[in-house]
C-alpha cells in the first residue's frame, strides 16, 4: 500500500461525527427494536474490501441485525478523511503503518486499529520457473522501485535464501543494503503498478497483492513464495474513530469479518493472494 498522507484541516477536524453518534447509538435514538438492522457506513477500496464487504452484507449481515452500507473509493487519500469527519462509520483499506502516517500528519484526529483481518501478500511470481532454487545465477528480478515497497520485496528474497541484507536496514532496506547476492540476481526495480506487465520479461518479479489480484496474475504465472503472515505490519484492516471503537455494530462487523465464511471466501475468491489473518493485531 502506498503510504500518502491525507492533511486535513483543522476546521474539518473539529467538524467531527462525535454528533452523530456511533451506529449502535443512532439505531436506538432511531427507536430501531430488537429486529431491525443497525445500519453502518464503511469505506473501502473496491478489491478486496468492497469485494469482502458486500459479500457479507448479501450473506451474512442480515442475521447479525446489521446493514452494511459501503462507500468506495479509488486511491487511498480519502477515507480516513471521510471517517474523521463522519460520513463514514468505519474504513476498511489500510495497514497499521499507513494509519500511523496519517495520525501523525493529522494530530488532531483519534482513529483506532480494530484489528487485522487479511494479508495482501507480496507474491514472488514467475512465467519461467516453477520453483525458487529454480532460478538460475543472473536471473532478473523484478522488484517496485519506491521504498517501501522495494524494502518488502527485498525482504521476501531475503526470506527465500535469494539474499542477505544488512542487519542495520531497517523497516525500508534499498539496494544498497543488500550484502550477499550469491546467485547475483539483477534486480529490477520496476513502478509496482508495471510488474505483471512487465512479468513475461522477467525471471520473477515480487508483486503487490491488489496488483496480482487486479491483474490476475495466478491465473498466469506461478506463485513461488509469498510473504509470511505471522508478525506481517502490513495486513488490512477495520479502522474507526477511537469513540466508537466499543460499539456494538463496530464488534459485530469484526466478528463477521474473521467469521469462517469470509474466510472461505477470500480463500476460493483469491487463491492464497488474500490471506485470512487470526488474531485481533490492533492496537488501542
Amino acid at each position: 500500500m502506498r503510504r500518502t498522507l491525507a492533511i486535513i484541516g483543522a476546521t474539518a477536524l473539529a467538524a467531527t461525527a462525535a454528533a452523530c453518534g456511533a451506529p449502535s447509538e443512532r439505531a436506538a435514538e432511531d427507536g430501531g427494536g430488537d429486529g431491525d438492522a443497525t445500519t453502518i457506513t464503511v469505506g473501502a477500496t473496491p478489491v478486496p474490501h468492497a469485494d469482502v464487504l458486500n459479500y457479507i452484507q448479501e450473506n451474512l449481515a442480515a442475521d447479525a441485525g446489521l446493514n452494511i452500507e459501503v462507500t468506495e473509493f479509488t486511491d487511498y487519500n480519502q477515507p480516513n478523511t471521510a471517517l474523521v469527519e463522519g460520513s463514514l462509520d468505519a474504513n476498511y483499506f489500510q495497514t497499521v503503518p499507513f494509519m500511523e502516517d496519517f495520525l501523525e500528519g493529522n494530530p488532531d484526529a483519534d482513529l483506532t486499529y480494530v484489528g487485522d483481518v487479511h494479508l495482501e501478500a507480496f507474491g514472488l511470481y514467475s512465467q519461467k520457473v516453477g520453483d525458487v532454487e529454480e532460478l538460475e545465477d543472473g536471473a532478473q528480478v523484478g522488484v517496485p522501485n519506491d521504498a517501501a515497497n522495494m524494502g518488502r520485496a527485498l525482504k521476501l528474497l531475503e526470506d527465500q535464501g535469494l539474499l542477505t541484507l544488512a542487519e542495520d536496514s531497517g523497516d525500508n532496506p534499498s539496494e544498497d543494503d543488500i550484502e550477499d547476492n550469491p546467485k547475483d540476481l539483477d534486480i529490477v526495480p520496476t513502478e509496482a503498478a508495471q510488474l505483471p506487465r512487465s512479468l513475461p520479461d522477467l525471471d520473477a518479479a515480487a508483486i503487490n497483492g491488489n496488483y496480482a489480484i487486479e491483474a490476475k496474475v495466478a491465473d498466469s504465472a506461478e506463485a513461488l513464495a509469498f510473504e509470511e503472515t505471522e508478525g506481517n505490519p502490513y495486513a488490512n484492516g477495520l479502522v474507526v474513530r477511537s469513540e466508537d471503537a466499543d460499539d456494538e455494530a463496530v464488534a459485530k462487523l469484526d466478528e463477521l469479518l474473521h467469521s469462517d465464511e469470509v474466510k472461505q471466501y477470500m480463500e476460493e475468491q483469491w487463491d492464497g493472494v488474500v490471506i485470512p489473518v487470526e488474531g485481533d493485531g490492533g492496537q488501542g
